[in-house]
């Protein structure tokens, strides 16, 4: 399996690498990752190579800020499963219509507790659960499109979206980072992530019925 990560000029671009190459292990699977800056190449080359998903990392600022990132995924969507962390998941709800704002209360390096649906990269994880969260942005939830389902949000406050899910567009997001010591379940994240990247391959391939 061949993965792109984006680096949107981040320190915990290779955390989330380690992440998700954990979660390869617990599949079993074997996972090359390609590491760019979302400066370094255009989103057309990126987008005519052949990866088996790509992966928008965190990053400073806003998703107009975070170079490829926007066209990027217009390129790619519904042919190669995107997964978006923080700044990747606003950059995901940006290219779909949805509108990003000033979040009421910025969090730094703070733990809360996520409530969710159970489906996507969260399923067979509790709810809620704790994950380490560092935004001052959110994705207004009010303004996602039809197709774009809110699947986690802050146990306390329902109207903060904490993931997002479309599947027939094949792209998931996370407003948190599941990378972080500060999120135990995260490695479980990662696996499920993996587990769709594959999935989503196979299908394609039709070695696998979509629905397994």
């Amino acid at each position: 399996m061949r993965v792109l990560l984006v680096d949107n000029y981040d320190s915990f671009t290779w955390n989330l690498h380690d992440w998700l190459l954990r979660g390869a292990d617990l599949r079993g699977v074997s996972l090359t990752i390609e590491v760019v800056r979302n400066d370094a190449q255009t989103a057309t080359t990126l987008a005519n190579q052949q990866w088996s998903g790509v992966v928008l990392s965190p990053g400073p600022k806003d998703p107009q800020s975070a170079g490829v990132c926007l066209a990027l995924i217009e390129q790619v969507l519904g042919r190669i499963p995107i997964f978006g962390v923080c700044l990747g998941h606003q950059a995901i709800a940006q290219a779909l219509g949805g509108r990003i704002v000033r979040a009421k209360q910025p969090m730094h390096g703070k733990v809360s507790q996520i409530a969710h649906d159970g489906t996507g990269c969260l399923r067979t994880l509790p709810s809620p659960f704790a994950a380490m969260r560092y935004h001052s942005l959110v994705v207004q939830v009010e303004t996602l499109p039809t197709a774009v389902r809110r699947t986690a949000w802050l146990a306390d406050e329902p109207d903060v979206v904490m993931a997002l899910d479309a599947p027939q567009l094949l792209v998931q997001g996370v407003q948190f980072h599941p990378e972080s010591i500060g999120t135990p379940f995260g490695v479980t994240i990662a696996s499920n992530v993996i587990h769709w990247f594959a999935q989503t391959e196979q299908v394609q391939r039709g070695l696998v019925d979509g629905n397994a």
